[in-house]
């Protein structure tokens, strides 16, 4: 599986709400509904935004293409950019079917989980310390039980 990264300046470069814009822009750059579902959640894409929470914790979308993990860069970080990458993707994400993760502190997963059901079926949020549960490891463990299934001696024989 390809994954693409993006790095995106957040404060005090620019506001929480701004970095969500160009979050927004970035994985759904057309007008539809994925567009106005997660500009819908933007007080609390910000809010997670403004807590740093994504600085070590990536936001994860999976959809069409690579899965894109953006993480925002905070303090001299932003304001220089020179890890920063806000380069278009080549695929849009949230074309067709499509799921996001925002990662966040662990006192505020709870409203924010009510508060985002209210608002979108796509978008989760989970504690910043825990990995995107994606089907990833099972996609992995069903690799190497296809790989433990071929006969190498056959496979080699001439």
């Amino acid at each position: 599986m390809t994954v693409v990264a993006r790095r995106i300046r957040a404060t005090p470069e620019r506001g929480a709400s701004d970095a969500w814009q160009v979050i927004v822009d970035l994985i759904a750059p057309k007008d539809g509904i994925a567009r106005s579902e997660l500009l819908s959640i933007e007080g609390i894409a910000s809010s997670i935004i403004s807590t740093e929470s994504p600085k070590d914790a990536a936001m994860v979308v999976r959809g069409k293409g690579p899965r894109v993990r953006m993480y925002c860069l905070y303090d001299d970080e932003a304001i220089s950019g020179d890890d920063a990458n806000e380069a278009a993707l080549a695929e849009c994400p949230t074309d067709g079917d499509w799921l996001m993760s925002l990662p966040a502190d662990a006192d505020d997963v709870a409203w924010m989980k009510d508060a985002l059901a209210k608002k979108s079926k796509r978008v989760t949020v989970r504690e910043k310390s825990e990995a995107v549960d994606d089907g990833e490891e099972e996609q992995s463990s069903k690799a190497n039980v296809t790989e433990a299934a071929i006969n190498m001696e056959a496979f080699l024989r001439p």
